[in-house]
């Protein structure tokens, strides 16, 4: 009997859960992704501020596949999804499926300002983070040659855009690398002069979080020299400006966007189907789309009603669906079923800088050390492989004792083509 063929589209953590869960049962798995390595995307931010090398939350999807009966990985661009016949097409030739497991995860959401999209920096890639730390440094570079007053302040004001927990702990550990490291390296540079200022549309950070746990963030935030805007928006920006709603403008020539995010490219390649808002895919109780029971799409693409509302485009309500998914794969090959897809969540945490943090799950609150003590734990619990965990922990622990980071490499002097 031929065994039926099982397509994950996309290797971040729903499609690494899916796969993960159908591994060595009776099926062909066949992973697609336009990268060979599955990412660590929280820790994105610690690349950009030096804090971890870039190989440290990566690990090569190859070396899960052989350690995993009958999976095979596939290095190509997803450029369509023939549902009618039940194929993807690809830039290495169509693939066919009895399965298909969508999970391409999201992409940043600028929101149709051009400007913003043309001279901001986001975190979705390993080579984004890059360029980030590379820009960062060289700011310093510059700023410690430049003789005039206006133009040197410029250079040394970061404006981040987006309260959520990217931006917090982008905010916080930006200030740590500034204060530690950064003015150390730049005697010429006082830490005094630099300027950080954390723009967010809504009335508090962290708006998932309760309301004291978002008042401590900002008030951290803020003694650790933070400027924190909140009710405010940007509307536009050039190269050594950053625009307000309103009509200030901020002399910057940084700009870092984690204000919002929109389903991958991927969704706009499922035609006929019904989306939710930011391009995402509606799916069934059971995460299928409407008239094809065999795709399942998880993840950030996903809008799933939960109680009237979509669930978040958090990392743990994908990696909830993918084993979902992976699961009623397997039940419907035995002729069995299961309940329709359910989230538990399991709470939501960020971390401030150095011994601080905020948490909350299962009714309980936590801030501060043993907060930050948590938020470590999770994230090395969830690192793949071996290696991965050994060096991240290593390097927390050396920056946490010495307060230093030794990723401030610049690799790059000019920032990769940005694509619109």
């Amino acid at each position: 009997m031929t065994k039926k063929r099982v397509v994950i589209a996309g290797m971040g953590f729903g499609g690494l859960r899916a796969a993960k869960a159908l591994a060595g049962s009776d099926v062909e798995l066949i992973m697609v992704d336009r990268n060979n390595y599955h990412l660590f995307q929280p820790l994105l931010y610690q690349v950009a501020t030096a804090g971890l090398e870039q190989e440290a939350i990566a690990y090569p999807l190859r070396g899960l596949t052989r350690r995993w009966q009958g999976a095979s990985f596939l290095l190509a661009e997803i450029n369509g999804i023939d549902l009618a016949e039940k194929c993807i097409l690809t830039d290495a030739g169509p693939v066919a499926y009895d399965y298909l497991v969508v999970a391409a995860g999201s992409r940043t959401n600028f929101f149709g300002m051009e400007s913003v999209a043309l001279h901001a920096f986001d975190l979705k890639r390993l080579d984004q983070a890059e360029d980030l730390r590379n820009h960062i440094l060289l700011m310093f570079e510059q700023a410690s040659r430049e003789p005039d007053p206006q133009r040197r302040s410029a250079l040394l004001t970061f404006v981040i855009v987006g309260g959520g927990p990217t931006g917090v702990e982008f905010a916080g550990a930006l200030r740590e690398l500034i204060v530690y490291v950064l003015s150390q390296d730049h005697p010429t540079i006082s830490s005094a002069e630099t300027r950080i200022v954390l723009v967010e549309a809504a009335d508090s950070l962290l708006t998932a979080m309760p309301d004291d746990l978002r008042r401590y963030a900002q008030r951290k935030l803020s003694s650790m020299g933070v400027e924190v805007l909140l009710e405010s928006r940007v509307v536009g920006a050039t190269a050594e400006s950053v625009e307000l709603y309103g009509g200030d403008v901020i002399a910057s020539h940084t700009l870092f966007w984690s204000a919002g995010v929109s389903a991958a490219e991927l969704a706009g390649y499922l035609e006929g189907v019904e989306r939710g808002a930011s391009g995402r895919i509606v799916v069934q109780p059971d995460l299928s789309i409407k008239g094809y029971p065999e795709v399942f799409v998880v993840g950030d693409m996903a809008c799933y009603l939960a109680d009237g509302t979509p669930l978040p485009m958090m990392a743990p309500v994908a990696s909830q669906q993918g084993d979902y998914a992976a699961r009623i794969i397997r039940a419907r090959e035995q002729g069995g079923t299961i309940p329709p897809f359910r989230y538990l969540d399991k709470g939501s945490m960020a971390t401030i800088g150095r011994s601080s943090a905020v948490a909350a799950a299962a009714g309980f609150k936590f801030r501060g050390y043993i907060a930050w003590v948590a938020w470590l734990l999770l994230h090395l619990y969830y690192l793949i492989g071996f290696r991965n965990r050994l060096v991240v922990m290593m390097n927390w622990t050396y920056a946490y004792w010495f307060q230093e980071r030794q990723v401030r490499l610049i690799t790059a002097k000019k920032r990769r083509a940005v694509s619109l």
